[in-house]
């Protein structure tokens, strides 16, 4: 936030991301007269005293657009600081509801797939809620020191729409880029996408989704290129993250999300600092970017992840165990 941040108002907002079963998400026009009338935004509005931001987006939901929302849970908590206040949206995932869509206000509605909404005039904070749908539940490491069988014996048994990343520090980069661009079809096939922790060219070169930088790296990362690289496909870009600075750092070079932890002791780091899930909570919080929770969580923490406003959880031993290999 600026220097000026503290003299601004501080409004909580609940909204909401209807997606329906075709994985399209419910983008509503503000009315005219409202502040930023005719952009396109999620539906939803203030936290009212006494509120939790759940019961805040049902009434908000059944007030504008005469749905009540059922199935429901927490996606991404961000803040975002316009010219005159600041807002905090504590952003909720919404799969199942009654009732049907009403404009109660007067308002257009568009159901847009998350990475088809380039054609509308969106308010700011559309773009990180946008990211964290585009993003799986489930990101992978590989075991560090795994081979080519290994690897390859586990991927078609790993949660489809993950994402993988090569893990492999032993390796040098020819062998990492021999080794990525043999598996390439295996884990495309699986339906997973492949994220590697070298540099750009090689990604590009092995027709990777997407990089992963360690924390210690991020001084190094150069900022998003969106817009000025329209021949190459889109990377996605994450780190690993451990406190309030990187998670600065990782935002203002326009990083697609970040891994926070460790959430509980593991064996590959005995003597790291232990976040806990408050801790996880806290951190994810101050993001602005999708947070993978890892160290010592399993994909049946997601439910507790989720609570944590995280994206969903990250490792190696519980997807690499589950898989048999």
């Amino acid at each position: 936030m600026s220097p000026s941040a503290q003299a601004k108002p501080h409004i909580h907002v609940a909204c909401g991301a209807l997606r329906d079963a075709d994985g399209r998400v419910l983008i509503v026009e503000r009315p005219a007269g409202k502040i930023a009338a005719l952009k396109w935004e999620f539906p939803g509005g203030k936290i009212e005293p006494g509120e939790t931001p759940r019961e805040a987006l049902v009434r908000e939901l059944q007030e504008e657009i005469g749905i009540v929302a059922h199935t429901c849970r927490p996606l991404i908590l961000f803040t975002h600081e316009y010219k005159e206040r600041i807002v905090t949206l504590h952003t909720w995932l919404i799969t199942g509801w009654d009732g049907e869509l009403e404009a109660r206000e007067d308002q257009r509605f568009s159901w847009q797939a998350p990475d088809a909404t380039h054609a509308l005039d969106v308010l700011p904070t559309v773009d990180p809620i946008l990211r964290a749908l585009q993003l799986p539940e489930d990101y992978v490491f590989t075991p560090p020191d795994a081979g080519a069988d290994r690897i390859r014996a586990g991927i078609p048994k790993l949660p489809r729409g993950a994402l993988l990343r090569l893990r492999l520090p032993s390796l040098d980069d020819a062998a990492y880029e021999t080794l990525a661009a043999s598996l390439r079809r295996s884990i495309a096939a699986a339906g997973l996408r492949l994220v590697l922790d070298r540099d750009e060219p090689m990604a590009r070169r092995v027709g990777a989704a997407g990089l992963h930088y360690s924390q210690a790296r991020l001084a190094t990362v150069p900022p998003s290129r969106d817009g000025a690289e329209s021949s190459s496909p889109r990377l996605l870009r994450f780190a690993s993250c451990h406190d309030v600075e990187s998670l600065r750092e990782a935002e203002r070079v326009g990083l697609d999300g970040v891994v926070l932890g460790s959430v509980a002791p593991t064996a590959t780091h005995p003597g790291g600092a232990i976040l806990g899930w408050k801790g996880f909570a806290a951190l994810a919080a101050q993001s602005n970017l999708p947070a993978y929770a890892i160290g010592g969580v399993t994909p049946s923490d997601k439910a507790r992840a989720f609570f944590g406003y995280a994206q969903g959880v990250a490792g190696i031993s519980a997807y690499w165990s589950r898989s048999g290999s």
